[in-house]
């Protein structure tokens, strides 16, 4: 992972395989169910046309109530399947606009306070949680040069900290968020 690789533009996407793997189960059951019905469907209608005792009517209903099960089955299957590629796409498009938004947020309050380009670079490591040490490793500049711009920072963005600053841009992305029910 490039620590210095901005927060602009669509975030990694979560692994595309599992969903992938669970849609298809889905799709392989209700093309399952489906063909089950159908054959139980022509095996009742050819039951029926060479007609049958007592015992073969129960035999009939039996495979009647098997039909109408697989169908039922097939459609609460189908039902679930577009019902979770919609809450896919929409937690996808939501991770899309919130990173988006997180990004946008930083870049204004970066303008706000009047960092530096080098002063934004740190402030968005420091985020990003890596160590003074690691900042000055990648930036190629001295740890006490890390510690002097960072001090900076905490002081243009009036916070005691690398925690109150993250805090800042949490507190003010959570302000628009509605309250959800698990």
């Amino acid at each position: 992972m490039d620590a210095r690789a901005p927060l602009t533009g669509a975030p990694p996407r979560p692994p595309r395989q599992a969903h992938a793997r669970r849609a298809a189960m889905l799709a392989a059951g209700i093309a399952i169910q489906g063909a089950c019905a159908v054959f139980f469907t022509f095996d009742v209608l050819r039951d029926l046309v060479q007609g049958g005792g007592m015992t073969e009517a129960a035999h009939h209903m039996i495979e009647l109530v098997a039909v109408v099960g697989l169908v039922i089955g097939s459609a609460i299957l189908m039902q679930e399947l577009r019902h979770q590629r919609a809450r896919i796409r929409r937690v996808e498009d939501q991770l899309r606009a919130a990173s988006g938004a997180f990004a946008e947020l930083m870049q204004e309050r970066f303008r706000d306070w009047g960092l530096t380009p080098a002063e934004q670079d740190v402030a968005l490591m420091a985020i990003k949680g890596l160590s003074i040490a690691e900042i000055a490793r990648i930036r190629g500049r001295a740890e006490g040069t890390v510690k002097a711009q960072l001090n900076a920072i905490y002081a243009k963005a009036a916070v005691s900290g690398r925690a109150q600053l993250i805090s800042l841009f949490v507190d003010e992305l959570l302000e628009g968020v509605p309250a959800t029910a698990g």
